[in-house]
């Protein structure tokens, strides 16, 4: 079972209320040391990685910063999680960071040095979180573009971005071209580093990579999008996807769907690592569990899940009437373009009828964050992982916490030493670099069947 915390660099993860509690530090996120504690927690604990969300968006209102996003801190403010991975690694031994990274904001080049610079200061523990830029016109317009590239045609710009960049850490330098011989003065041989030229559609990039190569040479590319879409690009590309599902019958097809797609590219679809967010309130006793969830529960509000989802998905739910289905805006041609999985996930399908707005609300009001919920004491908490993992075919959880960092120390000491105990965890913790932890295997490269491993220059290529 491989652990992660799902965090994010702002007061509370998930859209949800929780820092002005007294169990929660959320409103420290601008403090080095609150991130250092966290990371130094899990890093002892055995956890695979910490993955860092990221947006430049913020929920809206008619096109303008919503107040209740403002006023209670609902996924605003925040601050850049790359800045912050080389403090964490330097004060950690063997946790991963996955980080988010857009791939329409900026050019592959940067992605590519920015990326090869944290693998080489984290020594191979790092991570890259594919997303296709954000799902909100605010996005476009504060980077000066018109409108927002719709959904399939910015994954088209992803596949040509994530190829420029693996052309860049996998074919320009030689395996053996970084000489560093100081009795010659030799530092690199230059036979051996190569221009790499791209040109698509969407990116064109011809030279020389100038960063050196680092130990995993490409980051551990994570993917999170489950659209039909957004499945293909993850067959292509990802080596370990976040599944967003809330069922086990959803998740279970997700992950099948997800290995069949990734088989079908001729990879093997056990090398993909298939992750799924648990929100866990653990206690002593169950009723401690209960009644400290009970306390997440009753700082939630209408409004403050429905700024939640306007964020994610362009909707405001509370101008819609609360008798209705989605379709009373999806039908209008209003949405659609945007965060389909928390669209698709409340029109019906597979028998279940679409939900009301009503039953929306109360939907994310009750969970709170995305994915699984569980409450209880260490033992149930134990059981409810395990039958998740055993009836889905998943490979691990990433913890949303609620109370940030409490939620996690609660977990780390009541509920890994169960896991451990019945052999969901390794007694000691696992080293390597991240790609080797989540793997199993002793390679720290690309594998052979990935698409990447393919732009890899053999000895003295011109």
């Amino acid at each position: 079972m491989h652990l992660g915390v799902f965090e994010v660099l702002g007061p509370q993860v998930g859209g949800t209320l929780s820092w002005p509690h007294p169990r929660s530090a959320g409103a420290n996120f601008t403090s080095l040391e609150h991130w250092v504690h966290l990371a130094q927690v899990i890093d002892r604990a055995g956890f695979t990685f910490l993955f860092l969300a990221d947006t430049f968006g913020y929920p809206t209102a008619d096109g303008e910063l919503a107040e209740t996003a403002a006023a209670r801190g609902i996924n605003f403010p925040t601050l850049d999680p790359a800045v912050v991975v080389t403090a964490l690694a330097r004060a950690t031994e063997r946790l991963g960071f996955v980080v988010t990274s857009p791939t329409g904001l900026d050019h592959p080049v940067q992605t590519a040095r920015r990326f090869a610079t944290l693998d080489h200061f984290t020594e191979g523990r790092i991570g890259w979180n594919i997303v296709t830029g954000s799902a909100q016109d605010v996005v476009a317009e504060l980077f000066g573009h018109d409108e927002m590239i719709l959904h399939d045609e910015r994954y088209a710009m992803a596949d040509e971005y994530v190829d420029t960049a693996l052309n860049l850490w996998e074919g320009s330098w030689e395996d053996d071209a970084l000489v560093v011989d100081r009795a010659a003065g030799f530092y690199a041989d230059p036979a051996k580093i190569h221009r790499v030229s791209f040109e698509g559609r969407w990116f064109r990039s011809s030279g020389y990579f100038a960063s050196p190569p680092s130990p995993q040479r490409t980051p551990v590319l994570f993917q999170a999008g489950t659209s039909e879409r957004g499945r293909a690009f993850a067959a292509r590309n990802a080596e370990a996807v976040f599944v967003q599902a809330t069922t086990m019958d959803a998740t279970a097809q997700a992950v099948a769907d997800i290995r069949a797609k990734v088989a079908a590219h001729g990879r093997d679809p056990r090398s993909v690592t298939t992750i799924i967010g648990v929100t866990v309130v653990v206690a002593p006793t169950h009723a401690e569990a209960v009644a400290r969830r009970r306390e997440f529960e009753a700082l939630q509000s209408d409004e403050i899940v429905a700024a939640l989802y306007s964020h994610n998905t362009g909707i405001d739910l509370l101008s819609l009437d609360p008798d209705g289905t989605l379709e009373q805006v999806l039908g209008r041609g209003a949405a659609g373009q945007t965060g389909q999985t928390n669209i698709t996930r409340f029109t019906g399908g597979d028998g279940e009828p679409a939900k009301t707005v009503r039953e929306v609300l109360d939907a994310l009001r009750g969970r709170g964050t995305r994915g699984f919920a569980i409450t209880g004491d260490p033992v149930e908490v134990a059981d409810g992982l395990e039958r998740i993992l055993d009836a889905t075919d998943l490979d691990g959880f990433m913890l949303e916490p609620v109370f940030a960092p409490g939620d996690v120390e609660d977990f780390v000491a009541l509920v890994v030493p169960v896991l451990r105990e019945r052999g969901r965890l390794p007694q000691a913790p696992t080293t390597g670099t991240l790609r080797e932890q989540l793997s199993g295997r002793g390679s720290a490269r690309l594998p052979a069947d990935h698409p990447g491993a393919s732009r890899r220059r053999s000895q003295n290529a011109p």
